[in-house]
């Protein structure tokens, strides 16, 4: 495994990180046995940044994580999770909701402190209530000792500079903005490496656009970005490659992301992973996906509140 400094936090991250998601059934029902064992898979194979939420399966991420954590130093771990999001539409970023947020996470996750607490999907916000009141919440609950850091996600990379030039965040969760068909992320890079803010980039899948499976029912991807996907993957398969594989590899070497995250409840699929992401990328293939991707290179989707979509 392959460990990087999580910005200004100096917290030692696994450039891989285990993705909570999958918990709460995200792409499908879990077999929650598998699921804990999952979780000791990752841990034993040298993950240790765990990402969750309490939006993740209406709560049962973080209660599936709690259990699969019970009796493991925490030590072995660096643990994140958020607030302000609830449901596909329950949102509340205010300050009361985040302080009773964080104390249910703990309860579930069977935690005094996580190490990173961060606001779930800017996007849904208005920025104004983030910079002036979520965030300074979150920071009572750092002050409490009952997080160590504070960090903000969302799918927009833009709003990440909206909040960050007015208040200071210790990290920052970007997802589908730094993969084989959408690199929007980098562009922000310089920024947040001047700021020494801590990055994770998460769905290098796409949301699994990026494979042969293609995307569940629910993905926002519009018609002629599935399609280009699709295509890829079959020019992946008929070479003997998989589109998957090639899409966690080309995330991963991402020299200044600190941890890419993927979720999945199986744990055979953890091992894949692992062995997969640090395998060397094949650029004769990387350039052929890349170029059927191109016509809808950065082409993304609506999310959240009208004034916070680019």
């Amino acid at each position: 495994m392959l460990y990087r400094i999580l910005g200004k936090t100096g917290l030692k991250v696994s450039a891989l990180g285990f993705g909570g998601s999958s918990l709460g059934g995200a792409f499908g029902g879990i077999d929650e046995q598998k699921g804990i064992r999952s979780v000791h898979v990752a841990l034993d194979r040298g993950i240790n940044l765990i990402d969750t939420a309490p939006y993740y399966g209406a709560t049962r991420a973080e209660t599936v994580l709690g259990k699969a954590l019970k009796g493991v130093s925490r030590d072995r771990y660096v643990l994140a999770t958020k607030v302000s999001r609830y449901g596909a539409n329950d949102f509340d970023f205010s300050a009361g909701r985040v302080a009773r947020s964080i104390d249910e996470s703990l309860a579930r996750l069977g935690v005094d402190c996580v190490d990173v607490i961060q606001v779930h999907d800017i996007e849904f916000g208005e920025i104004r209530q983030i910079v002036e009141e979520t965030i300074p919440a979150l920071y009572r609950i750092k002050e409490a000792g009952k997080a160590r850091f504070v960090g903000i996600t969302g799918l927009h990379p833009h709003l990440f500079r909206q909040v960050m030039d007015r208040v200071e965040v210790d990290q920052v969760q970007s997802y589908c903005h730094l993969a084989l068909n959408d690199t929007a992320l980098a562009d922000l890079l310089p920024y947040l490496k001047e700021k020494e803010v801590g990055i994770f980039n998460s769905a290098p899948l796409a949301m699994r656009l990026l494979s042969d499976r293609g995307p569940p029912d629910w993905h926002p991807a519009p018609a002629a970005l599935r399609e280009r996907c699709a295509v890829a993957a079959r020019y992946c398969r008929e070479r003997g490659a998989d589109l998957g594989r090639l899409a966690l590899q080309y995330s991963v070497a991402q020299p200044d992301v600190h941890s890419t995250i993927v979720g999945t409840a199986d744990p055979l699929r953890v091992e894949q992973n692992i062995r997969d992401a640090f395998e060397p990328l094949d650029p004769r293939l990387l350039e052929g996906v890349l170029a059927i991707l191109k016509p809808v290179h950065n082409l993304s989707w609506s999310s959240g509140r009208p004034e916070n979509n680019p």
